[in-house]
């Protein structure tokens, strides 16, 4: 399979996902969206993955890019091609399924765990560990299935359309250098310093375990998405 990745900023890449379709075979192409790339057409790919992107609203005047992105995503919905969003991403897709994406109450950053929803399809544990770097959430749009959640943010994905499309609001493509890279050239989402669910950034990076962890979690989710749309 071919996949296009869509990349909104230069410090919050696809991480161990790259790594994970290389390793099993599959080629892809980031698209720098931010860097002022067109997006890619959705004729050109078997699958799309919308990643990570800036802290803060969806607003097309700060983000010129939005517009052909949710064009695209919309595309993309209507298709029978598997649509992933992570973070940013999975924020669009809700919005393009006509759920709200809003402001949070608390920002969430680290490690925190995560409580799987009884109804979910998506083959994880009942309960794990994921990084979480958003002060945005979003509502569960219509005719999806929640992921589960944590105790600052109840809904922490969704999957729609019999697990075709799925969001994820946590980082399961987490690695030591990404985490890294975004403490030391991102911008914390937005009142993390007062948040009871921030973490400083040295606990984020004390126990290298953690990211050992997250690798079979996202090996298990991208297996079951790819696999049921690849028959």
């Amino acid at each position: 399979m071919h996949l296009h990745l869509l990349q909104h900023s230069p410090h919050q890449g696809p991480a161990r996902l790259a790594d994970w379709l290389s390793s099993m075979g599959h080629s892809h192409t980031v698209f720098h969206l931010d860097a002022g790339e067109t997006p890619p057409r959705l004729t050109d790919c078997d699958a799309l993955v919308v990643l990570d992107g800036p802290v803060g609203p969806l607003d097309e005047a700060d983000q010129p890019w939005l517009k052909g992105e949710r064009k695209l995503i919309s595309r993309a919905l209507d298709s029978h091609k598997p649509l992933l969003g992570i973070g940013f991403g999975a924020r669009l897709i809700a919005e393009a399924l006509g759920a709200v994406a809003a402001r949070g109450t608390f920002a969430e950053t680290g490690w925190h765990p995560v409580t799987l929803a009884p109804e979910s399809p998506l083959d994880l544990p009942e309960r794990f560990d994921a990084f979480m770097w958003h002060r945005e959430v979003f509502a569960l749009p219509e005719d999806a299935v929640a992921l589960g959640g944590s105790k600052a943010s109840p809904l922490q994905g969704f999957s729609w359309d019999a697990g075709r499309v799925v969001g994820l609001l946590c980082h399961l493509e987490a690695t030591p250098e990404s985490v890294a890279t975004l403490l030391s050239q991102g911008s914390a989402p937005d009142g993390a310093s007062q948040s009871p669910h921030a973490q400083p950034g040295e606990t984020m990076l004390a126990d290298p375990q953690r990211f050992v962890r997250l690798a079979p979690l996202l090996d298990r989710l991208l297996s079951q998405w790819l696999r049921q749309w690849t028959r």
